[in-house]
């Protein structure tokens, strides 16, 4: 009897755990927002996780100032300008209105010292030094910041300044700002690094940060807030929790206390509900593959690069793998070569892919040894074509 018991014990452990692994994971609507148009995206994976109106055009105000961020930042990648250079202050960009960084006409200030000033203090001024500096004039820098639109896909964005000032030509929307602010973060981390500064003085002026959401969430590190009449309220953040990185972009806010608001509720609905994690790595051998002609049987194959996803949590013990590979992979097959796919699998659904390439190279055999390894081939796909038809 005991034993009988016990066997019963077992069998509902079993079957609770089969029931628990089969379960789908429900969870509630994202929160509703004050703001006129949000989007919430994961980093990694750029899974949209929820959205409002996100194609819809609006005044960015001095978001703006992410994408004179991201011009200045490559055009010094490309080796083009240096953080060390000294910039001449022009009448032009002292006389800018709104908020400032406080230059000095005639001055020479570093180019360093001038993005902390767009970043860090909202600087029209300092936003107006960068683009006289990187392009020799705010017209041409704005011809320059249209071309990176263009190149990053942007297609509902159009500026006609590097301040955000408003204008009736100067739009962009929720999508194309989490667009511009992913791929910032992923391509300029030591500048990204500057939008988590709390504060910054310059002139014996010491001006706070406007993203006080650096003070309310320490996992928030950027980006970018703007304000202006016709825009409202409006701010891009970013925060990492568990390993896993949120972009979150609110327009129109009626206030900066309700657009806090959004941005916290927004984030805890990204972060209880979703994670991302790492599956597959680059370079990772995940099997090894019949080959063909070669002068090995088998080829070791491996994802092109990571493989990510973003899901519930309970939901990743539900993703399945399938390799589809190409037909009959015959040798030689360099290293690097891609052999097929590996797709990922949410019950039916397919959720994510990722090319499958050799790890190694394999040359063919000789003349003799490939005429009979094609004989060997024929035979094979004879046999399977008459197995599948039966």
């Amino acid at each position: 009897m005991k034993k009988l018991k016990k066997n019963n014990l077992i069998l509902s452990i079993l079957f609770l755990a089969y029931a628990l692994e089969a379960e789908e994971s429900f969870i509630p609507d994202p929160p509703s927002l004050n703001s006129t148009s949000f989007i919430l995206v994961d980093f990694a994976t750029n899974r949209i996780l929820a959205e409002k109106k996100p194609d819809e055009k609006m005044e960015p105000a001095s978001i703006t100032k992410l994408m004179t961020g991201y011009v200045v930042s490559d055009q010094i990648s490309e080796g083009f300008i240096s953080l060390n250079d000294e910039v001449v202050i022009s009448e032009n960009c002292r006389r800018k209105k709104g908020s400032r960084m406080f230059i000095v006409e005639g001055s020479k200030v570093l180019l360093l010292d001038l993005i902390k000033g767009m970043v860090i203090q909202s600087g029209n001024d300092a936003s107006c030094a960068i683009a006289e500096h990187v392009a020799g004039s705010e017209e041409n820098f704005v011809k320059l910041m249209m071309k990176y639109v263009e190149s990053l896909g942007l297609n509902n964005t159009n500026f006609v300044n590097p301040t955000g000032w408003p204008d009736e030509n100067h739009y962009s929307t929720a999508k194309d700002l989490a667009i511009l602010s992913r791929n910032l973060i992923k391509s300029f981390p030591e500048h990204y690094s500057l939008y988590k500064q709390r504060s910054f003085t310059y002139n014996d002026i010491k001006q706070r940060n406007r993203n006080s959401l650096l003070w309310q969430d320490d996992s928030v590190d950027g980006l970018k807030t703007g304000h202006t009449e016709k825009a409202g309220h409006c701010l891009v953040s970013s925060a990492s929790r568990n390993d896993t990185r949120l972009i979150a972009v609110t327009l129109n806010s009626s206030s900066e206390k309700n657009r806090l608001k959004d941005h916290r509720k927004i984030l805890d609905y990204g972060f209880r509900y979703y994670r991302t994690k790492k599956l597959f790595l680059k370079g990772q051998n995940l099997r090894e593959e019949q080959i063909w002609g070669g002068k090995q049987d088998t080829v070791k194959i491996s994802p092109l690069e990571d493989l990510y996803l973003t899901l519930p949590v309970r939901d990743f013990r539900r993703v399945k793998s399938v390799f589809v590979l190409d037909n009959y992979i015959k040798a030689p097959v360099s290293e690097g070569q891609v052999v097929g796919k590996m797709l990922l699998k949410l019950d039916e659904n397919e959720i994510g892919a990722v090319d499958l390439i050799s790890l190694e190279d394999i040359d063919a055999k000789g003349f003799f040894g490939k005429v009979w390894s094609n004989i060997k081939l024929l035979v094979y796909r004879f046999l399977m074509e008459e197995n599948s038809t039966s």
